[in-house]
């Protein structure tokens, strides 16, 4: 039966719910507070510049082309893609051996350059490659496409045969350490973590897959960066017939009460609609948040229709927010590839900081992106574009005079990795923290990757299921959920959500 839905927020989620939904016949319209769809995937276009204000690493490809495909689609007809080799440069600070690195896509490309971190640890990384294959394989054909309601929907047979593959019961941190000592290939093995948004020693060490989708997969870019892939999504909206609106904040979720009940696990009441934050108020069959959970829960919706409440929130660990300057510079600048990770020495020390202590980094480890490398029509030719991501802890706050001081402080720190002045190059300037994660996105914390860390207990089954408990005829496709964080994640995310429509339709 077709359904008048709404989506609120038009994050990746957002996105692919409408277009599953909007496949299945359903009339879909989609609202966005801010100016532009996309949420964190936002671009900027600031004098001669654009940029992606978020995710910028184009991963996992084959969840990208599986998702085109689900619409008779190639996506190859919405995207330009590029593999970029190297996939990545790596500084190493203050180490004067082996101060900087080139990444490439595979085992035998990178055979001398390891040899050089570890004697010997070509055989260690073949087989470690080898096992996060495997553990990609299964993690994507078996676990992450799929809805759980009970515990058993995730311990089944399946996972009693293959549980031992996936490496379940020990840390990423642990697994690393027994097949590479050096710290440096520790370090490198560990980095797509960061992608997860978890410590690597709470970090279940099933996640090693990550390491095949950077050594087996490869990194890749899309011509006009991340924003290209939302507009791509936005083009099929087209051909599906989904409408959207941006400003278009959502205030509330209305609901009706439902009968009373013997059944346990009943809903209390039913979705009738939503209003905006001008007043208005349209009547849904059915609704899907894409939006932040906590703003959700606390704000949509009355405290009664409310699943997860504050004490639910404040146990789980959020993943880190971020400090992030983006710059426009009059110059060219050496010695940076299209994505540079630049280490710190102590990354015990920088975890404790971001995860535990809730302190601003002392000597951060950070990202820097430069699609100017890879794409000339970012900047002009004369110029470099530049955006730094500090991995920062969630729940603190920053005034503008803290926002200049670490943002010196760390443009400080790059000059003298990178031995050249970017500072007295700079035409243009934007700087980004927590704060500005909250009042734009409305994430909870300020986090910047949207949503609770992969730790072992907020993991497939333990994250928040995509249904709400209360609310009949609401469903969420977060960030939150199963299977978490991630742009290729949040699109099978999307999804998920249509499919529980069309079950409880």
């Amino acid at each position: 039966m077709k359904k008048k839905i709404a989506i609120i927020g038009s994050g990746f989620g957002g996105l692919s719910a409408a277009c599953y939904l909007a496949k299945a016949g359903h009339a879909v319209t989609v609202y966005e507070k801010n100016e532009q769809l996309w949420g964190r995937a936002s671009v900027k276009k600031a004098d001669w510049f654009t940029r992606d204000m978020g995710p910028s690493w184009y991963l996992m490809p084959d969840l990208f082309e599986n998702f085109f495909a689900d619409f008779g689609k190639d996506v190859q007809d919405y995207l330009a893609l590029t593999r970029l080799d190297p996939s990545y440069k790596i500084y190493f600070k203050d180490d004067t051996e082996t101060p900087v690195i080139d990444v490439h896509t595979g085992v035998e490309k990178n055979r001398e350059l390891f040899e050089s971190l570890e004697p010997w640890s070509m055989d260690a990384l073949k087989e470690y490659l080898e096992k996060a294959e495997v553990q990609y394989n299964i993690g994507m054909n078996e676990f992450v496409q799929k809805n759980y309601d009970s515990i058993f929907d995730f311990f089944n047979k399946r996972m009693m045969l293959d549980g031992l593959k996936m490496n379940i019961h020990t840390t990423i941190w642990k697994y690393v350490k027994k097949y590479f000592k050096s710290d440096k290939m520790q370090k490198i093995m560990q980095y797509p973590m960061l992608f997860l948004g978890s410590p690597p020693y709470e970090t279940p060490a099933l996640y090693n897959l990550m390491s095949y989708v950077d050594f087996g997969m490869g990194v890749w870019y899309p011509q006009w960066g991340m924003g290209s892939l939302v507009k791509a999504l936005v083009d099929l909206w087209t051909e599906l017939w989904v409408t959207y609106r941006t400003w278009a904040e959502v205030k509330t979720i209305h609901s009706t009460p439902e009968p009373k009940t013997r059944k346990r696990w009943k809903h209390k009441s039913k979705v009738t609609g939503l209003s905006l934050a001008s007043g208005e108020t349209i009547a849904f069959d059915e609704i899907v948040s894409n939006a932040d959970m906590h703003r959700t829960e606390t704000k949509l919706l009355e405290s009664s229709d409310q699943t997860y409440n504050e004490a639910y929130r404040k146990k789980h660990t959020l993943a880190p927010s971020g400090f992030c300057v983006y710059l426009g510079l009059d110059k060219k600048v050496e010695w940076l590839e299209h994505h540079t990770l630049i280490f710190n020495e102590d990354r015990e020390q920088n975890n404790q900081e971001i995860f535990k202590t809730a302190t601003y980094p002392t000597d951060p480890s950070y990202y820097i992106c430069c699609p100017s490398k890879t794409d000339p029509d970012v900047a002009p030719a004369w110029s470099e574009n530049l955006f730094f991501l500090v991995p920062f802890p969630s729940r603190v706050t920053m005034n503008d005079e803290q926002k200049q001081i670490y943002r010196d402080k760390l443009l400080a720190d790059a000059e003298k990795v990178l031995g050249q002045s970017l500072t007295d190059h700079i035409v243009h300037e934007e700087i980004f923290g927590p704060d500005e994660f909250s009042s734009r996105y409305h994430a909870y914390g300020g986090n910047a990757l949207s949503g609770w860390a992969h730790t072992f207990s907020q993991t497939a089954i333990f994250r928040p299921n995509n249904v709400s408990k209360k609310v009949k005829g609401l469903y969420y496709a977060w960030w939150y959920t199963n299977p978490g964080i991630w742009v290729p994640i949040c699109i099978i995310s999307g999804k998920l959500a249509s499919k529980r429509v069309a079950e409880h339709g």
